[in-house]
Order: C-alpha cells, then sequence, then structure tokens
C-alpha cells in the first residue's frame, strides 16, 4: 500500500469507499488538519486494473518532480447518457485502444479520465502511484508540453453541449486534489488544451467554464492552503498484472 506520511491518504483510501459516484472523503492528520476547515472530499480514482487496462508497450518515464499545470482535455467522443461504472471501464479501455492501436502510442495519453457519470479512472500506468508520491509521469496529451503537465479527459463533446453534472463535480474535486498534493495555485495551474496546442479541445463550453473551475477548486481546497506534501519514497503497488498489448 502507498501512504503519504504527511497527508495520510493512502492507495486503499482513494481506491476505497465512494461518496457519490466518485467520490471518498479523507481528513488530515495532525497540523493539516487544523489548518483545514472542513473534511477534503477526493475522487475515489478506479485504477487500471478494475477497468482491466492492456499493459502498456513500455515503462512509463516517471520524473523525480511536481508538474505545474492541469491541462483540461475532451474526448471528443459521444456525449453517452450512460452514467453507469461499466460504461466508464468501456471508455478508458476504448481510448486506450485507440490511443494505442490508431496513434501508435506506448499507453492511453492521459492521466486520468473522467466519465460523464463522474468516475474517475486512472490513465496512464503508474500515474496514481506518482500523484501520490508528488512524481510525474510523462503522458501523451499535450505536445511539447508533456514533461511538466498532468493531462485530464473529460468524456464527450463540449463545442456546445452541456457539461453534465456529475462530471462537473468529479472534474472540481480532481483538480483540488492535483492542486494540494502538488501544491499548485488554480489560478495559474489549470488550463486548457487550446492554451499549449492549435486544437479546439476542450471544446467551446468546457473551455469558457475554465474561470469558473479555477474559482471552484481553489474553494473546495484547504483554507489557509496547506504547504506542498513532502516527497516521500513508496514502494510500486501490489497490484495485478496487466495483460500483454494485443498483436
Amino acid at each position: 500500500m502507498i501512504t503519504d506520511r504527511g497527508s495520510g491518504l493512502t492507495r486503499r483510501a482513494l481506491l476505497g469507499g465512494t461518496l457519490g459516484a466518485g467520490l471518498s472523503t479523507a481528513v488530515l492528520p495532525g497540523p493539516r488538519a487544523r489548518a483545514a476547515s472542513r473534511p477534503l472530499a477526493w475522487p475515489r480514482v478506479h485504477a487500471r486494473y478494475e477497468w482491466r487496462a492492456t499493459g502498456p508497450r513500455a515503462r512509463p518515464q516517471v520524473l523525480d518532480e511536481c508538474p505545474d499545470r492541469i491541462v483540461v482535455h475532451h474526448t471528443a467522443t459521444a456525449n453517452s447518457e450512460d452514467y453507469s461504472v461499466e460504461h466508464a471501464y468501456a471508455l478508458s479501455r476504448s481510448i486506450q485502444r485507440f490511443h494505442m492501436r490508431k496513434q501508435g502510442w506506448d499507453d492511453i495519453g492521459e492521466h486520468l479520465t473522467i466519465s460523464r457519470g463522474g468516475y474517475v479512472m486512472e490513465g496512464r500506468q503508474r500515474s496514481l502511484a506518482a500523484i501520490l508520491t508528488r512524481r510525474h509521469v510523462v503522458g501523451a496529451h499535450t505536445r511539447s508540453h508533456n514533461h511538466h503537465t498532468v493531462g485530464i479527459e473529460t468524456e464527450g463533446t463540449y463545442m456546445r453541449a452541456a457539461v453534465p453534472d456529475p462530471l462537473w463535480s468529479s472534474l472540481v474535486v480532481t483538480c483540488a486534489w492535483l492542486c494540494t498534493v502538488y501544491g499548485l495555485d488554480p489560478e495559474r495551474a489549470i488550463a486548457g488544451h487550446r492554451d499549449f496546442n492549435a486544437t479546439n479541445c476542450p471544446g467551446d463550453v468546457l473551455y469558457d467554464l475554465l474561470p469558473e473551475l479555477r474559482r471552484a477548486v481553489a474553494a473546495r481546497m484547504p483554507v489557509p492552503p496547506l504547504e506542498p506534501y513532502p516527497p516521500i519514497e513508496a514502494p510500486e503497488p501490489d497490484l495485478p498484472e496487466e495483460p500483454d498489448p494485443e498483436e
């Protein structure tokens, strides 16, 4: 089990009980608990083995440093009305197949995927372990900026369509978690894919909501802000092995 000694957050807590579709409650112990004004709800992250990810073609590159930006994407797929966890798992498998078979990448590109039902899935291998130890897995989601950015892909196409409430709620909580873990200021850290590359992603509607997202994330973070978590040494998670990529 991976434990952040400074925060008391564990892989089990993030993979454990839920609050709504995809949230778990964690209370910071010690001085951090006295600094925080309320319990903090972190996302319940569904690990790769839960959605039955294919093993990557190569081991991911893990940097012993924190990212400085959170990049919001949309998947540019159908705006599904299926809000089930089974659909969320199928979504992650579909995205991984597209990234590996069509794009030729080693693995799924983003670090986290949020379904329209609000379920949060681990993306690229070792993403969750890296977040919990304040490291960074180099993804494949924002050209020329993958070494310093965390990628979150949100299910759907948001050029005109509204963002569903379950997805929005999980996006706020997930960004608050990442900003707290990495010691980031939401106003400076949260950006859209189009801020870095020539693309319509994450869609006009979602992009226009980013100022509201930054405010909502700041409001959910501990008050006063916590100091960044200290880096820790932790073993790799003891999880079932993923299958080899299909030929």
